[in-house]
């Protein structure tokens, strides 16, 4: 007897749906066809051990199993719990009237209990898409799957209840999340706040322009001076997500298995901090069986690099082109896939190996032109895609001691906020910009124009300071964004003014010893 099931394979961010053709005839192998991996094969060992426990068994007979499309590769134990079902009603253990109305996902455990699988849910929005009636999958990924609506979701714990289900011998109950009732309750909860933070008002307005226009920043500064604390403080004055941001950071984390049982729906922009040790793959992503990287799992968050110039040359360079395009495509022989990548890359480094150049009471003890060596592990291109350079003072004990408490996380949000609303009606019509630092160069000329002042000043930066030709696009996007916070239509002197002091790096002079 023939008799199909329904499972999802998961490529990039999207899922496909697999017809699972199950036939039961005279003899006695075993067979699964359609590229199906070392895991998928491995499925008939814990499949006899969980029909065994809860009363049943694979037929003594000949079982032919295949996962269509032949052509897509079939990867994990997600499939253990279709393939199970399958084998039941194709031996006429079971009934078979319901299988076509749902899809069903889940690694079995050698006593039956069903257990978490990943991507459950681009799965859901797939099974949504195509008409299914509904979802069964482990009790621990239900809430995640439950964020889709018009899809009734069935978490269970063991493969009898599931058995029971298509016996018509009990019904599953339906796990129910009111997305977004659950967003939006949750979206501006924060745990950390700029308030924290003592001292370092200029350092705490550049990170306020740096998220007002979503530009990229590079804090230098000697240890201690505290760097990683803002850096882990940004994403409190992003802007709340949208619903639709949401649901994509979500289905990125729920690929690479990386929500929590609790976890419906992802309400607070990703902070990734990857450790130096990185390699490229892991950061911008890929492998054998291509998983998101961590420039992915920041999307729509921030992706913070500490310690800049101890990432490996070769990690760094790979992250330029996914800064540019916002998204990372990772090719195979036989298949491509596309992650998103839309983060704000913020980083920090000491400015030189002691850590101490510029320091206001501790001498550099590093060798001359160690200074100028050591940044130059960053390349051009690479800082080229950063707007800020910040120079970030330690703050001095009096004001540790004595610094009353600086204004929260909240207000500065709201001006954050109003500055985004700004740029969302500029960038209504130019598809895939949605903030100052993604303009081009063409938009930069329409809608960053100095008034007659502002041109001066900057002329005159340019001469003295001996900025680079590449600093002038981007003063102009952080002068842009200043405006913004301010509500102003052109950019004045005092804009650009403010922009010039954020690019240190660029300087003819920093550096000499």
């Amino acid at each position: 007897m023939l008799v199909k099931t329904f499972g999802s394979a998961v490529q990039g961010i999207d899922a496909i749906t697999i017809t699972i053709e199950v036939t039961v005839s005279r003899g006695i192998k075993f067979h699964i066809v359609g590229l199906p991996d070392s895991a998928v094969r491995e499925s008939q060992q814990r499949i006899d051990s969980a029909l065994r426990e809860t009363g049943y068994r694979i037929p003594g007979f000949k079982v032919i199993i295949n996962m269509a499309p032949a052509d897509i590769r079939k990867e994990g134990s997600s499939y253990d719990l279709p393939l199970a079902i399958g084998i039941l009603a194709a031996s006429e253990q079971i009934k078979n009237h319901k299988l076509e109305k749902y899809i069903i996902m889940g690694e079995l455990s050698l006593d039956g209990s069903v257990l978490p699988v990943k991507g459950v849910l681009p799965i859901a929005i797939k099974a949504r898409e195509e008409g299914f009636e509904g979802f069964i999958l482990p009790k621990q990924n239900a809430r995640e799957a439950a964020v889709v609506d018009k899809l009734k979701i069935y978490g269970v714990d063991n493969i009898r209840e599931v058995i029971d289900f298509f016996d018509d011998k009990a019904e599953l109950e339906q796990t129910i999340v009111d997305t977004r009732k659950e967003f939006f309750e949750n979206i501006m909860v924060s745990d950390i706040d700029f308030s924290d933070v003592k001292g370092q008002e200029n350092v705490k307005r550049a990170l306020e322009v740096a998220a007002a226009g979503g530009h990229n920043i590079i804090m230098i500064g000697a240890p201690g001076s505290g760097k990683t604390m803002l850096a882990k403080r940004i994403p409190s004055v992003l802007p709340p997500f949208t619903l639709h941001e949401a649901l994509e950071t979500t289905k990125i984390h729920s690929v690479s298995g990386q929500l929590n049982d609790d976890t419906a729906l992802m309400t607070s922009r990703p902070f990734r901090s990857p450790h130096h040790t990185i390699s490229d793959v892991a950061l911008v992503g890929g492998g054998t069986y291509p998983q998101p990287g961590e420039i992915s799992l920041a999307h729509n968050g921030v992706l913070f690099l500490d310690e800049l110039p101890e990432f490996k040359r070769a990690v760094l360079e790979v992250m330029r082109q996914p800064l540019e395009d916002r998204r990372i495509t990772i090719s195979r022989a036989r298949f491509s896939v596309e992650y998103p990548a839309s983060v704000m890359l913020v980083s920090s480094m000491n400015p030189c190996p002691c850590g101490y150049y510029n320091h206001p009471s501790r001498d550099c003890v590093c060798a001359p032109g160690m200074v100028a060596k050591y940044l130059n592990r960053i390349s051009g291109p690479l800082l080229d895609r950063i707007d800020i350079h910040l120079e970030v003072i330690p703050v001095p004990f009096e004001k540790l001691a004595s610094e009353p408490p600086s204004e929260s996380s909240a207000e500065i949000r709201q001006r954050v906020i109003a500055a985004r609303q700004i740029q969302a009606k500029r960038f209504i019509e130019d598809e895939g910009v949605y903030c100052n630092a993604q303009m081009s160069s063409k938009q930069l000329r329409r809608h960053a124009i100095p008034n007659q002042a502002g041109n001066e000043i900057l002329k005159t930066a340019m001469n003295r300071l001996g900025l680079s030709a590449r600093a002038y696009d981007r003063i102009l996007k952080v002068a842009r964004t200043i405006a913004d916070l301010e509500a102003a239509e052109s950019l004045e002197a005092h804009h650009l003014s403010e922009a010039i002091q954020y690019r240190s790096l660029d300087r003819d002079n920093w550096g000499e010893q």
